[in-house]
């Protein structure tokens, strides 16, 4: 191709993961200015031409939420605008997720709120990653790609050695499809731990189910916050003989809470990706890419090819 149709746009949430993302697949990052007024109003200009161009904006809706919420869909109305041929709103982390359903009364569904307000700026298309809940596309009447970081996970977790016994276990009733996923591809037993939630940042572990002593356990989330869940479910996994724990998340976005619990040493490694910004804060986390991943799901798509090849696992 002389001149490139592809444009890829990226907001200030994870501008590191955009500019990956376009090495990956040999295209520059479009030039836009993205700031905000002296009153805390964001301001866009796309500076360069996009008219009849395949638009990709990438924006993760992590913290500050609405902050970049609202950056992003401010980018879609102003590539709409400018005659942008199709609009793909690539969300790496898809903010309000876990706000799927009506669990109490007079609350909204604040994921479908989300969901309604991107196809009403002008987005054509979704691409996302790891949704807290798969039914979150149906919220949707355009298209949506949901890839997962799995394989990613997988990949690496491939060049590790196993010495024991390794147990893949959910650190909710609601990660049980995720974890028997992971413990069928990797050859390993399945567990659970059950759990009641106090508050939105603090869990108590109940119980377990499955057998942990004298094994290696892995568990997996699809995010973690306050890292409640996770340190919980890895204090009872010990105090039931697991040698070591180690965590498998999409999203990290870690607050002072979790910062500090992770700092109790429960945990002894937290595999994550650059979905969203990760601070290590010295701790054993490891943030994996999935920068190729997000770029060659870019390049299917300008390409009308299929996506399915992306769930293949290397390694196993």
């Amino acid at each position: 191709m002389s001149e490139s149709r592809l444009k890829i746009l990226s907001g200030n949430s994870n501008r590191a993961l955009a500019e990956a993302i376009c090495r990956s697949i040999g295209e520059p990052l479009g030039e836009a200015t993205v700031t905000s007024f002296p009153d805390g109003e964001s301001f866009v200009k796309i500076n360069e031409n996009i008219r009849g161009n395949d638009v990709y904006i990438v924006q993760a809706t992590c913290p500050p939420t609405n902050h970049h919420l609202m950056e992003l869909l401010i980018m879609i109305d102003a590539a709409r605008r400018a005659s942008a041929k199709r609009i793909t709103a690539v969300l790496p982390f898809y903010g309000y997720a876990r706000q799927d359903r009506k669990d109490q009364p007079r609350v909204p569904i604040t994921a479908k709120l989300v969901a309604n307000l991107l196809v009403a700026a002008g987005a054509q298309r979704i691409l996302t990653m790891d949704l807290h809940s798969q039914q979150i596309q149906g919220f949707f009447d355009i298209p949506v790609d949901h890839l997962y970081a799995s394989p990613v996970f997988f990949e690496y977790l491939a060049e590790q050695p196993r010495e024991r016994p390794l147990v893949v276990c959910s650190p909710d009733i609601g990660g049980m499809k995720m974890a028997a996923a992971y413990a069928d591809t990797m050859g390993a037993t399945l567990g659970m731990v059950a759990k009641k939630r106090k508050s939105a940042s603090s869990v108590e572990a109940m119980s377990i189910v499955g057998e942990v002593e004298g094994c290696d356990v892995l568990l997996v989330d699809d995010m973690t916050e306050t890292a409640g869940t996770l340190t919980a479910a890895a204090k009872i996994l010990r105090d039931h003989g697991a040698v070591t724990v180690r965590a498998a998340v999409s999203h990290c976005i870690l607050n002072d809470i979790a910062v500090e619990r992770l700092k109790a040493g429960l945990i002894d490694e937290v595999i994550t990706t650059d979905s969203t910004p990760v601070q290590t804060h010295g701790l054993p986390i490891r943030v994996l890419s999935v920068a190729s991943l997000l770029g060659e799901a870019i390049l299917r798509i300008t390409n009308n090819k299929s996506v399915t090849d992306l769930f293949k696992i290397k390694g196993f």
